[in-house]
């Protein structure tokens, strides 16, 4: 998988697309990868080797001893499955398709130096015999549920697939899909290449402002992963002004700047300076479903600036006024397990190991699919997931509550 990313990357477009000015900004701070980062990558690399498998060509899988679970090995074969029915249905459909894997698009066109890698890019033909461009997107996330519809990540992608081979096929339709195991999410959202085109046009003078670090700053949703949010004047009055809109009864000026008078000099008044925290409990619920947006971008927003100013304490040790950097609990290891297992055994310890079942996918591995299913097919089950209150714009369908009222009963209390 390529590593290297463009200023304008296709990836960050919904954030430079609203905010231009942030992509320069957040260059003054430095890429830090994560735990989630590495697992996605890792993912990434086992979905290309699966569909590269399928085309006939010679690859090594992946290895990796903190990422490769059952977990990873059940969502890559979601995308890879999904891929491959891609190309099947256009072999059906009477055409060899043109199939490219983790591809370098190029949209310098429409975004300056713009670029970025495609997890698959399909060409052929659709059900009715005409030119298609499919391009498929693998999310491993499970915190954000993310929407193909006029998604502009693969909407460049679409772009950059069409200036590089539009020529081969006379492309009609553009697809995109995103793949998002982890939510069952399979989103689609399907154009013509003239509307896709038109959008094209529209963005370049955003995407010019943009890469020359112009515009107007802007917060909202796309903030999520602006290496900028923790030190954004923007971010930092939205989120502070949303708390003093939702929270705090400032008609009494609470944050009024003047200089207060001292206790001996004062008269007796009563205290309408202090701002006045709404009570939760007495604000009906349709009000308190107005706020959940705000408590979101709150949230987010604090979380950002914590962080930031956390690594600055740990790891460049930056003192921070009225905060130390301590150490947290931390859990007994061993540090030569060889040597723990043959001085155990020299002294008449023997049982040492714990025994347990092969995993659901390492038994499908085993059996192959078609036998596994076959045999043991009848003692699979897969539970309903947990319930999460979610906005009505999230494309999954709601449960049913009185039906999950059953399935997620409290259990009664005997005492």
């Amino acid at each position: 998988m390529p590593d290297v990313h463009a200023v304008l990357s296709a990836s960050s477009s919904k954030q430079w697309l609203h905010c231009p000015p942030s992509i320069r900004l957040q260059e003054n701070f430095p890429n830090e990868s994560s735990v989630y980062a590495a697992e996605g990558t890792f993912a990434h690399e086992v979905c290309e080797y699966k569909v590269r498998k399928y085309l006939h060509e010679r690859v090594k899988r992946p290895q990796s001893e903190e990422f490769d679970t059952e977990e990873i090995e059940q969502i890559t074969d979601v995308y890879a499955e999904f891929v491959i029915s891609i190309i099947e249905k256009m072999k059906d459909n009477g055409c060899e398709p043109l199939a490219f894997v983790e591809e370098r698009m190029n949209y310098s066109h429409i975004a300056p130096s713009g670029f970025g890698t495609a997890d698959m890019l399909i060409i052929g033909k659709n059900e009715n015999g005409k030119g298609l461009l499919h391009v498929v997107d693998f999310k491993t996330g499970k915190g954000v549920f993310v929407d193909a519809d006029h998604n502009s990540q693969m909407m460049l992608y679409a772009l950059g697939g069409l200036a590089a081979y539009g020529f081969i096929y006379e492309i009609e339709t553009v697809r995109m899909s995103i793949v998002q195991p982890r939510l069952d999410n399979i989103s689609k959202f399907e154009c013509s290449r003239a509307e896709l085109e038109e959008w094209g046009e529209s963005i370049k003078p955003i995407a010019k402002l943009a890469y020359e670090g112009k515009g107007e700053q802007k917060p909202g949703d796309w903030c999520r992963f602006c290496r900028a949010k923790p030190v954004c004047k923007a971010c930092a009055n939205e989120a502070l002004a949303l708390c003093r809109e939702d929270f705090l009864d400032l008609d009494a000026g609470a944050f009024d700047e003047t200089a207060e008078e001292s206790d001996m000099t004062a008269p007796y008044e009563a205290d309408t300076q202090t701002a006045v925290f709404k009570q939760p409990g007495l604000i009906p619920l349709s009000e308190l479903a107005e706020i959940l947006p705000t408590l979101n971008r709150i949230s987010s927003w604090i979380e950002a600036v914590f962080a930031f100013v956390s690594s600055e304490a740990i790891n460049h040790s930056v003192p921070i006024p009225g905060y130390k950097v301590v150490e947290g609990r931390s859990k007994r290891i061993f540090t030569d397990t060889k040597a723990v297992v043959d001085t155990a055994v020299q002294n008449g310890y023997t049982d040492l190991y714990k025994q347990s079942l092969i995993t659901l996918t390492e038994f499908e591995k085993m059996m192959g699919k078609k036998k596994f299913n076959e045999l043991l097919g009848k003692f699979v089950a897969k539970p309903p997931g947990k319930l999460a209150l979610v906005p009505d714009s999230d494309p999954r369908k709601a449960v049913d509550l009185t039906t999950a009222e059953q399935e997620f009963s409290v259990l009664p209390n005997n005492e």
